[in-house]
């Protein structure tokens, strides 16, 4: 009697506390849940056991809610997959990546220096549009469309409808999703390619033409515009031709082939180089191009955006690009992150001692280097404060864009190579082939080792591939660094000549006094 009273107030205590978790809850109480006969089971104890043993409890009420409770994530996590396969194949559908040039650049190329792929001053297209540091320059966007409409009596409808039809073609240049509504792209579409026309105009006729004040600060050829220049060439900062095209031809009624000629002028001061064509080089240029009378960077295959427009204004007659594909680009043979194995040529020290001379070439071609009877003649380089930020957004376009070849990073590779110390670079500034306003021949050395960190480069698929072979082949000939040891040690200057002239003669002085000696001992007269 005792076991089963003290079973009872069991039953009935694990009920009160059934039902207060059940109200702390907040779950409705089912009907019949505070029958104990239906909500718990207690088996029936062995004989040999003891009533203080622990109770095994099962609770059919609850069955139903917990099998609810697991199957409800379940369900919603289901469904967030489907939803996400139904999105990749809109992706794949609507084939996106074909029109895409506008690139994000690559987390493991930002490493060596981010702030040369971000504006400081002004921001162009959807990255970087709305950042609190750049807004300073929006009130001169705006100025820049007032002009415009005031110029040409136009309505700013004609420029909106404009856009709107290229919204969705302008969307697919970028890279990911933009998340700004229709409206919004639309208006920053007009008001920074309006921006953008003006000052391209302003540097090639003159911003007074254009109706701006000469202390403008902004629409002026001074003050901030190095620095304007230097953000409109950045990869993440441009704008599609296209564009540019549609709104300069809304102003002036055509833009064929004007957008790109406009700029390069404008671009200009960032070139690399100032040497002129020599008369040959021009000869051969017009032949290559068909006896133009004049470069068109474009060609027939349509600019991208200005940074492409500008790459290709410096390659002009170099390789034709060549399409690459992704897995040669990625694997692992190809992929080099040893500096030993991605070192082209030995440095500007050793090759000297090797007997190989640096001269100049004349020809505004920077990339164009040639070597020929171990004479390695290399293009004069122009080093200022905008060069690095151009270089790393030229090899970045040139990294992510397939459709590109990899001059400019084969070039640059090829340039590290040579450079590897400070007397290096004095070398090269003492044979005009370098020109640099930095504060320092170390800086300069230091830019160029860091220039190609982590760049994938394949040394097979480069241009000047053929030319290090050659070069390597004449530095690994022992003659040659005989023979250039000798020059160096013995006809490096006026006196070290006199002395080996005089060691010669003494030396031969001395054996025909030693033959005479020993010939006349042995054959006397």
């Amino acid at each position: 009697m005792v076991a089963v009273f003290n079973k009872e107030l069991l039953s009935w205590y694990l009920i009160t506390l059934k039902l207060k978790e059940t109200v702390e809850s907040g779950l409705p109480i089912l009907p019949g849940a505070l029958s104990p006969a239906r909500s718990i089971d207690f088996p029936e104890a062995p004989q040999h056991q003891q009533p203080d043993n622990s109770l095994q409890i099962v609770v059919n009420g609850d069955e139903e809610k917990s099998a609810e409770k697991t199957s409800s994530p379940e369900s919603e996590w289901i469904i967030s997959i489907k939803e996400k396969l139904e999105q990749a194949n809109q992706d794949a559908a609507a084939d996106s990546w074909a029109k895409l040039c506008i690139y994000r650049v690559p987390h493991y190329l930002r490493e060596g220096d981010d702030k040369a792929y971000i504006p400081q001053i002004v921001s162009l297209g959807p990255y970087h549009h709305g950042k609190r540091r750049l807004k300073n320059m929006d009130r001169h966007k705006w100025r820049a469309l007032h002009q415009i409409l005031k110029r040409t009596n136009h309505d700013i409808e004609i420029y909106l409808d404009a856009m709107k039809e290229l919204e969705e073609k302008a969307r697919a240049c970028y890279e990911g999703t933009i998340s700004l509504s229709s409206y919004e792209f639309v208006e920053m579409m007009v008001l920074d390619g309006c921006f953008m026309l003006e000052l391209f105009r302003g540097v090639a006729g003159g911003f007074k033409h254009l109706g701006y004040a000469r202390n403008d600060p902004i629409f002026a050829i001074r003050g901030s515009m190095h620095s304007i220049q230097r953000d409109m060439i950045m990869l993440e900062n441009q704008i599609p031709l296209f564009v540019l095209e549609r709104l300069l031809g809304i102003q002036l009624g055509q833009s064929a082939g004007l957008i790109a000629n406009l700029a390069l002028r404008f671009f200009d001061p960032l070139m690399p180089t100032d040497e002129p064509l020599t008369k040959s080089d021009r000869n051969k240029l017009e032949s290559s191009l068909g006896y133009r009378a004049t470069f068109d960077p474009l060609g027939d295959q349509g600019g991208l955006h200005c940074l492409d427009v500008f790459r290709r204004s410096l390659l002009r007659t170099g390789p034709q690009p060549v399409p690459r594909a992704w897995i040669k680009k990625w694997s692992h043979s190809n992929r080099v992150a040893d500096k030993r194995r991605q070192q082209l040529i030995h440095c500007v020290t050793q090759l000297r001692e090797a007997g190989i001379k640096f001269k100049k070439r004349k020809t505004d071609r920077f990339w164009d280097i040639k070597f020929k009877n171990g004479i390695l003649r290399i293009p004069r380089l122009l080093i200022h404060d905008g060069t690095k930020s151009l270089f790393l957004n030229l090899i970045a376009f040139e990294q992510c864009h397939l459709d590109c070849s990899n001059d400019i990073t084969a070039y640059v590779i090829f340039m590290d190579s040579l450079i590897n110390s400070p007397e290096d670079v004095g070398y090269l500034h003492y044979c005009g082939i370098m020109e640099h306003w930095l504060g320092s021949d170390s800086e300069v050395a230091d830019l160029f080792n860091r220039l190609c960190e982590e760049v994938v480069f394949d040394i097979n698929d480069s241009y000047l591939s053929s030319l290090s072979e050659q070069v390597n082949k004449y530095y690994n000939h022992r003659w040659n660094a005989w023979s250039a040891s000798l020059k160096h040690n013995y006809f490096s200057s006026p006196w070290t000549i006199i002395s080996f002239v005089a060691a010669v003669v003494l030396l031969v002085l001395t054996f025909a006094q030693t033959f005479y000696g020993v010939y006349g001992y042995y054959w006397p007269r």
